[in-house]
């Protein structure tokens, strides 16, 4: 059973950058999508970045295009979502998630069968 865990959430001022990262345990995620969600209070979750297993193509919304920077590593069992130039509309919690299958790629909430906690961040302008 893969358990994800985020961390490097928290509370910044407009402009700032912070970086997540989640890190997975009981299993290698090598072979999964990997994608960071979030959600703000009275929406629904989005996804805000995603990638192949082969790192190939990475997915942003529109959003956050040219602000934002999925990575993973692999051998860390690790994946990464760099923020920058933040604005209070990023104010979210953020959730890290690993594919249900392997070799798929998915933007859908509903595709992804392991979830991390969630770490908030919030952005003051």
């Amino acid at each position: 059973q893969v358990q994800l865990v985020e961390s490097g959430g928290g509370l910044v001022q407009a402009g700032d950058s912070l970086r997540l990262s989640c890190v997975a345990a009981g299993g290698s995620v090598s072979r999964r999508a990997m994608g960071w969600f979030r959600q703000a209070a009275g929406t629904e979750r989005e996804a805000v970045a995603a990638m192949h297993w082969s790192e190939s193509s990475p997915y942003y919304t529109d959003s956050v295009k040219g602000r934002f920077t999925i990575s993973r590593d692999n051998a860390k069992n690790t994946v990464y979502l760099q923020m920058s130039s933040l604005k209070p509309e990023d104010t979210a919690v953020y959730y890290c998630a690993a594919d249900r299958g392997y070799y798929t790629f998915s933007r859908a909430p509903k595709d992804y069968a392991y979830w991390g906690q969630g770490t908030q961040v919030t952005v003051s302008s």
